[in-house]
């Protein structure tokens, strides 16, 4: 299932984005003394006495402002506050209650989700003491906390966890691989979709960005079920308008990371772009099968040599995807789209594939002889054993004298042997570096 969802919300420069920075253990955030420096939702993942759950920084509400920019803020804002599953409603111990705090008190109030006050900035005994005071806005009682010194964060964090939802409520489903349909907007997925589940189950429209959920679709293909995953087109961050879109991403992101393998889908009218290989980049981050579905394959003018070129130029485009399989398709004429639940399958297994370690061993020792590494410094990378440790993506460990000389070209060139003898079609493969004696 996907991760819980957990929202900061509050007016302006109430501390919402120290309180993120500090909470997932990075400096992601953009934090400033300036109200509003956080226009766009920002996230990060969780891990607390066993649950985890994505956390969600926004942008300061406000309720006076008529600008475009305080507009959209407030959009994307309430947008988180819908789709979360708990809500951090964060005031600032150092200031008091202020009337923004009670209309943003007067918006969480009309929401049927967990709410929990969290009253920043109490840096001192004064400031803890005087918490008391946001007992008026009538959400609850004040966990004092400070973002800064990390003071009362795991009780707040004990609190957050309870109000959680339980991975266990919805009936568990048999499903034997799990199909993320995922790319640029307006490429054709939901129509795809559509054509796969046999009846129209996604809503279908020109215009770009009518997916603003994933959507589940549960369908038998060749005796196994097949669970299919529509998802709000993804985007180069750069071009991720704030509001609703922004969090589409988030939820397209999570279909990702709970499928097993991902259908990328590109418009063969308009070729590969910088947004496809971006989009190519979260599904491989994930550990995630994944194959290349070049769809309204019916409006290319095509000759003898016309599938072969457009082949090529994928491989060109996403040279770091080289053994991903590549699929024509069209959802307006359904040519070749059964060939996706194929592919998924086939490679769903592929990911589950395990190579006897003494098999393992001398393939790469012969791969290591035939090439070896190059010197660096006088010292040369030396290979004194290799196992498979896991699946999902298949995971290599080369145990070896120095990990610091295994240049990236040789990698690529050690997994370009695993690949040639094992295939692994469609899926990528970890390889590992550690020195001997290390488990």
């Amino acid at each position: 299932m996907a991760k819980p969802i957990v929202t900061l919300v509050g007016r302006p420069n109430v501390g919402k984005s120290t309180l993120f920075n500090r909470l997932i253990g990075e400096r992601r955030a953009i934090v400033d003394e300036a109200p509003g420096t956080t226009r766009d939702r920002l996230y990060g993942t969780v891990e607390w006495n066993g649950r985890v759950f994505t956390l969600v920084d926004t942008g300061g509400l406000t309720f006076d402002g008529v600008d475009e920019v305080t507009q959209r803020i407030m959009e994307q804002a309430r947008e988180g506050i819908e789709s979360s599953d708990v809500i951090l409603f964060v005031v600032d111990a150092r200031e008091g209650p202020t009337a923004v705090d009670f209309d943003v008190a007067d918006l969480l109030r009309r929401t049927e989700k967990p709410v929990i006050l969290v009253a920043n900035k109490a840096d001192n005994p004064e400031r803890t003491l005087n918490v008391v005071e946001f007992y008026q806005l009538g959400v609850g009682e004040p966990m004092a906390v400070s973002g800064i010194h990390g003071h009362g964060l795991g009780d707040l964090l004990d609190e957050v966890v309870r109000d959680l939802p339980r991975g266990g409520a919805e009936p568990e489903r048999e499903v034997d691989v799990s199909l993320a349909i995922v790319g640029r907007p307006n490429v054709g997925k939901s129509s795809l979709v559509n054509v796969l589940a046999g009846e129209n189950r996604v809503a279908v429209s020109q215009m770009p960005g009518t997916t603003r959920d994933a959507v589940d679709i549960l369908i038998q293909y060749k005796d196994k079920a097949i669970l299919l995953v529509d998802t709000a087109g993804l985007r180069r961050r750069g071009r991720i308008e704030p509001g609703i879109e922004k969090y589409s991403v988030l939820r397209a992101m999570q279909a990702v990371e709970r499928s097993d393998v991902a259908a990328l889908v590109i418009d063969a009218s308009t070729g590969v772009t910088a947004q496809d290989a971006h989009v190519a980049g979260y599904v491989l981050d994930a550990g995630k099968g994944i194959v290349v579905v070049v769809n309204k394959w019916d409006l290319v003018k095509k000759g003898s040599t016309t599938m072969a070129e457009y082949t090529r130029g994928i491989r060109t485009a996403l040279k770091f995807m080289d053994w991903v399989p590549v699929l024509f398709t069209s959802a307006a004429t359904r040519q070749r789209v059964s060939k996706i639940l194929d592919l998924a399958l086939e490679i769903a297994l592929e990911r589950e594939k395990r190579i006897p370690t003494a098999a393992l061993n001398v393939a790469m020792q012969e791969a290591f002889i035939s090439h070896p590494p190059p010197s660096a410094r006088g010292k040369s990378l030396k290979l004194f054993y290799v196992t498979q440790v896991g699946i999902r993506p298949p995971t290599f460990v080369f145990f070896v004298n120095d990990p610091r000389l295994a240049h990236f070209s040789y990698v690529r060139y050690l997994e370009n042997q695993i690949r040639a003898r094992y295939g692994f079609q469609g899926t990528p493969i970890r390889l590992l570096f550690k020195p001997r004696g290390e488990s």
